[in-house]
């Protein structure tokens, strides 16, 4: 292969666990399908389904099955990724086995990409919602809750709840993951609460004009974006957040099943949610009332009379959003660990606690999050997680076709079915997705990429202890 694309071999990363960089195994399929829930369900379902239909009317309805339809192919494919190379780092891991390391660090830069940014954006959406209750109960001023777009200086809250969330991983992840379970118990009780009150109000009269901005990406007369793929584009962060399962390798009791077990269950039952809850909404109230409301479920039982349930989903997600914050910030620490470990980030990194916690990279990725949430607004960084989602998702089919060819009867604990049509699927859907999202979020990827490259060669290729 060459120095400059070194492959590891597909027991590298379970066989590299000395001088402290072993990571207890105490995790089972229970606590990854919570841990795929909760990561799921949350600011997607709770504000993106105002976004879309603002972009595709009633028609938003396609855009969640057409994106939801392409990541459970690519959640297939990463069900058999994971339990044939059951390690930490996801799709990271697996290009580094199948296509080299500098595919790896391509995409192992793409989820810090879209970790990052996703950690930071529901730590944002989180702080409003309690900024108001905090400013009310306890007179916290809002310009100490607010980034600078929005006339404050610094979004305190944002860094409160991310290192909150910090110190329940450093506990353990057992107990966080049990933690997630409780909290993605309420959060789905709210939701059912939703669909309880809604549905009564059906009106198919709401649904009606069903697509007003058609099917392809189109600019509108305001300058916005719209049509079902443009919205599909958006919504499809309504449903990743499986992968950060995947992550957990190195955790789990019984990875080759139970990686496979939390993947698949996860994915299908919030795709099931969504679909009830999507149309639940579009079928109470005209769309035109909660496009681009930034609680759109909420503002919709308002719409109905229905406060209390308005109140109680509003405090719910105070309350149950940090279990979106634990996933990703789980996935983007184990990220950053093994690409610490493998060499190509500073080595002292992957060092771990006595205890078994990878402390060092734990606060290393409150200080990152941290202070792209203190700073940045909601809507410049939703997208920009897309894309990087988007590659590594089209990374993790593209090994799974190769790993058919070159090593067709290895051991899977999980075979996808139908892979030489799945895999396809989940790239064309992938790279689709991927063009349609704005024209500034690809320039903004491309800086990104660039950036890591940089990096790379400067720091990544000369310590790469597979390189050595």
């Amino acid at each position: 292969m060459g120095r400059w694309n070194v492959r590891k071999r597909i027991d590298a990363d379970t066989q590299n666990t000395h001088d402290g960089q072993a990571l207890p195994r105490t995790l089972s399929w229970p606590h990854l399908i919570a841990m795929g829930v909760g990561a799921i369900v949350g600011t997607g379902i709770l504000t993106l389904i105002g976004i879309g239909a603002d972009k595709a009317g009633p028609a938003v309805l396609l855009s969640f099955l057409i994106a939801g339809f392409v990541c459970a192919c690519a959640a297939l494919a990463y069900a058999e990724m994971a339990s044939m190379i059951p390690a930490s780092g996801s799709a990271y891991t697996y290009s580094y086995v199948v296509m080299g390391e500098v595919f790896a660090w391509i995409i192992g830069w793409s989820l810090i990409l879209e970790y990052s940014l996703v950690v930071s954006a529901v730590a944002v959406s989180w702080s409003g919602y309690a900024a108001p209750l905090l400013n009310g109960w306890a007179g916290v001023p809002m310009a100490l809750m607010q980034a600078p777009h929005a006339g404050g200086i610094a979004n305190l809250p944002a860094l409160f709840v991310i290192a909150v969330v910090a110190a329940l991983l450093i506990a353990g992840t057992r107990k966080s993951a049990g933690l997630t379970m409780i909290l993605v118990a309420v959060k789905l009780s709210a939701l059912g609460v939703f669909v309880w009150f809604a549905l009564p109000h059906f009106d198919a009269a709401n649904l009606e004009p069903f697509s007003p901005y058609g099917f392809a990406r189109n600019m509108g007369a305001d300058g916005v974006e719209r049509g079902v793929m443009a919205a599909a584009a958006i919504i499809f962060s309504a449903f990743y957040g499986f992968d950060a399962i995947a992550t957990a390798a190195e955790e789990t009791r019984n990875p080759k099943r139970d990686l496979a077990i939390g993947i698949i269950g996860s994915m299908f039952a919030c795709a099931a949610i969504y679909t009830v809850i999507a149309l639940a909404a579009l079928g109470a109230t005209p769309f035109t009332r909660f496009a681009n409301s930034p609680e759109p479920l909420a503002l919709i039982l308002r719409e109905i009379n229905q406060p209390g349930a308005a109140r109680f989903l509003a405090v719910t997600a105070v309350i149950t959003l940090p279990t979106v914050i634990m996933a990703f910030f789980y996935g983007q620490s184990r990220i950053f660990f093994v690409m610490a470990r493998d060499g190509l980030l500073p080595h002292g990194l992957s060092k771990v606690s006595a205890g078994g916690k990878p402390i060092r990279i734990t606060l290393f990725t409150v200080a990152i999050v941290g202070a792209i949430s203190l700073f940045l607004p909601l809507d410049e960084i939703v997208a920009l997680a897309n894309a990087g989602s988007l590659v590594a998702f089209t990374a993790v089919a593209a090994c799974m076709l190769i790993m058919r060819r070159r090593a067709p009867h290895a051991p899977r604990g999980f075979r996808t079915p139908l892979a030489w049509f799945i895999g396809p699927i989940a790239i064309a859907g992938c790279l689709y997705l991927l063009a349609s999202l704005p024209q500034k979020t690809h320039l903004w990827f491309l800086f990104w990429n660039l950036a890591g490259i940089a990096v790379y060669l400067a720091y990544g290729r000369r310590h790469s202890l597979a390189g050595r």
